[in-house]
């Protein structure tokens, strides 16, 4: 089985001169659902190689137990210092694609094309979708096989209102993931704030915040289970 991990490439938190980048707990954790459980991962990015950390993730309260494998893991950060071009494998053979967050998918992976085709192609050969936090904001511009909006008239989650205002960044983001998704006409629900809440609506699943990182992974793997 073969799980296609698409992280941003984009450092810059709006015009606040602070960096940004992906979650490492939305990262590692799903790695290890995945590597553990036998999956071959690719990782990609729309620059390729070594995508940018948000340095806020490794701080020691955002740190957990898988983090710190992944930063112990000479596998791992080999995998991570050498992402692919996005465009260059969004035409692969991947039974499932999981996007983690991060502030940084908003500004690139949410207007990028490869990115765009890859879940809509994805989709519609009948393969499932996953994405936690903010990446759900990703699919803002992604349309369904009926060419109306995939997340339109789907359960879904993503990173709350409440919980963007919590850490200060409801003036600096793009857009606000929970109001993007139900503009598209999502029918968007949430759990408590940063606790584990995560949603499966056909092909496409999602997750809340950083802690439903892990569960949406164990989530994916049970759909692929399904499905083969």
């Amino acid at each position: 089985m073969k799980i296609l991990m698409v992280l941003t490439s984009h450092d810059e938190l709006g015009n606040t001169g602070r960096k940004t980048g992906f979650w490492l707990e939305e990262l590692a954790a799903p790695y290890y659902v995945f590597k553990d459980a036998g999956v071959q991962i690719v990782l990609a990015s729309p620059k390729g190689g070594k995508p940018p950390l948000d340095p806020k993730s490794n701080e020691p309260d955002f740190q957990t137990d898988l983090t710190r494998r992944f930063e112990a893991d000479p596998a791992a950060l080999a995998d991570l210092a050498n992402t692919a071009k996005l465009k260059d494998v969004a035409n692969g053979e991947y039974d499932a694609v999981f996007y983690p967050g991060g502030h940084g998918p908003m500004w690139d992976l949410a207007e990028d094309r490869d990115s765009i085709g890859l879940i809509e192609r994805t989709i519609a050969a009948g393969k499932p979708v996953d994405l936690v936090c903010h990446a759900p904001g990703v699919l803002r511009h992604v349309k369904g096989p009926d060419g109306k909006p995939l997340v339109n008239g789907k359960s879904v989650t993503g990173f709350t209102n409440s919980e963007e205002e919590a850490v200060g960044l409801t003036k600096v983001v793009p857009f606000l993931v929970e109001d993007e998704l139900k503009a598209k006409g999502a029918n968007y629900s949430k759990g408590p704030d940063w606790q584990p809440y995560v949603l499966e609506d056909g092909l496409l699943l999602t997750g809340q915040n950083p802690a439903s990182s892990g569960p949406a992974a164990k989530a994916l793997l049970e759909k692929l289970g399904k499905l083969h």
